[in-house]
């Protein structure tokens, strides 16, 4: 920027920065009035990634949630589906109408057959472009090499080695197009032993050592993890690594291939078990609430008034142990629970004293009260509470209500991230939820490839779109 605040940088031409010619640097080093400075400025991108395209063969989670956040960004993401192996839309099934619909049920709402309704679709896949294409048949692969052709980003989600059955591999696409990114997500990565596995979170989660690591102390077995951690955490690194891609090709002008594993992200959420491991030498084991590295106790979940109702309460040392008798009044009164080390040799009694008081209070008031008072606590939320009832995640607007042509108005989880400058938005650009099955095939072969209404309607009548 210069004495008067207004941007001097070079022009971007097509989302990479423009070289710096002879003339330019002539021009920048005489002085210039505002006007000359502001005619050669062209307005600052409504989002961080406006002008990117994104040729999106994700399917499932890991895969989807990465363009899905590249959509948020402002990048227009154009997500390829084929009745023959559509993606999972049949998945956590919406009711007609939306939320409206939910509100005013009594009881469980009749099944729902549509698969433009599935709400874990409409969650990984919100604000994204959809088209129907064949890529088997000869003239769907022409298509998608036309599209690739005019895309900075291919990406894809399915077993390693699928795109390159299709001809669409690596050596491919940078033939369509040199600087492509070409961006690829499995379970295992696409190389070596388990390179040509089929896999799931879960299943990538078990191969990283997640799963083992999860639950009760032994003789107990592992309880794994109750969600799909590894989903979101490789959708997370996939995004990470895509846009890493585009800044470096902004840089230098070159492409490149990405290979993305959610095993290798699953390393990660366990690197204080394997540090403990290489540097003193202890085997993980699982400990549950009392782990013999930072005893704590009481340390656990009890009940509270309710159905199925539950806080979670430790303390750590002393000073958290007064403030919890101090809350509890006489119910924790015994001898037994005089000093930590007395507390860990009576756990068992100590727990049964704990709940048999925090049964009889409602969880969110006693919650407030021992927080007041120093002792780390919280409620055990329930999906419902942290939908409805959370009041950080209201506050950070964690959930925001998006309209799609079928499911209606219904609730996705919000962008973990907040742009002051390029704000991003769950919607991206097309402002709506997910694409309905072949949503976009007007736009995409209409408007970006020049395809007239009788072509497009006989490449829907020969089963190529």
């Amino acid at each position: 920027r210069d004495v008067t605040g207004v941007q001097t940088c070079a022009l971007p031409i097509s989302g990479r920065r423009a070289p710096l010619l002879d003339e330019d640097a002539a021009l920048v080093a005489r002085p210039r009035s505002r006007l000359e400075i502001t005619a050669r400025v062209p307005d600052p991108p409504r989002c961080a990634l406006e002008g990117i395209r994104v040729f999106d063969f994700s399917w499932f989670l890991a895969s989807a949630g990465g363009t899905r956040f590249l959509a948020a960004l402002g990048a227009e993401v154009i997500k390829v589906e084929f009745h023959t192996n559509p993606d999972t839309r049949m998945g956590a099934m919406a009711p007609i109408g939306g939320r409206a619909a939910r509100a005013g049920a009594i009881g469980p709402l009749p099944p729902e057959k549509d698969p433009n309704m599935g709400g874990q679709f409409n969650n990984k896949n919100t604000g994204k472009r959809g088209i129907s294409l064949n890529v088997r048949d000869p003239r769907g692969l022409e298509i998608a090499k036309s599209l690739i052709a005019r895309s900075d980003i291919v990406a894809e989600g399915f077993s390693p080695g699928v795109l390159d059955r299709w001809g669409l591999g690596w050596d491919q696409l940078r033939a369509i197009k040199p600087d492509i990114i070409y961006a690829q997500q499995s379970g295992m990565g696409s190389y070596g032993t388990y390179g040509r596995f089929r896999s799931v979170g879960p299943v990538a989660a078990a191969f990283a050592g997640s799963a083992e690591m999860s639950g009760l102390p032994a003789p107990a077995m592992p309880a794994g993890w109750g969600y799909s951690y590894l989903d979101w955490l490789g959708a997370y690194s996939f995004s990470l690594a895509m846009l890493s891609a585009l800044y470096h090709r902004d840089r230098t002008g070159r492409g490149q291939y990405i290979d993305a594993s959610q095993c290798e992200a699953g390393l990660f959420s366990g690197g204080t078990s394997y540090l403990d491991s290489s540097a003193n030498g202890r085997a993980s084991v699982r400990t549950g609430n009392r782990s013999p590295h930072r005893p704590a106790t009481p340390h656990g979940a009890y009940p509270s008034a309710g159905t199925d109702a539950w806080i979670a309460i430790a303390c750590f040392d002393e000073a958290e142990w007064s403030a919890l008798r101090t809350v509890a009044g006489s119910a924790l009164d015994d001898p037994r629970f005089a000093t930590l080390a007395d507390r860990l040799r009576h756990q068992d009694a100590l727990d049964a004293a704990v709940a048999a008081w925090t049964r009889t209070r409602e969880g969110r008031t006693l919650m407030a009260d021992l927080q007041a008072a120093g002792v780390p606590a919280g409620v055990c939320q329930t999906a419902p509470d942290r939908v409805e009832r959370d009041p950080q995640l209201a506050h950070l607007h964690w959930l925001t209500e998006v309209t799609g042509t079928r499911i209606g108005t219904w609730p996705v989880a919000e962008v973990p991230v907040k742009m002051s400058a390029t704000p991003a938005c769950v919607a991206g650009p097309t402002n709506r939820g997910a694409p309905c099955y072949g949503e976009d095939n007007d736009y995409v072969y209409g408007e970006l490839l020049g395809l007239t209404e009788q072509e497009i309607k006989q490449l829907a009548a020969d089963g190529v779109i």
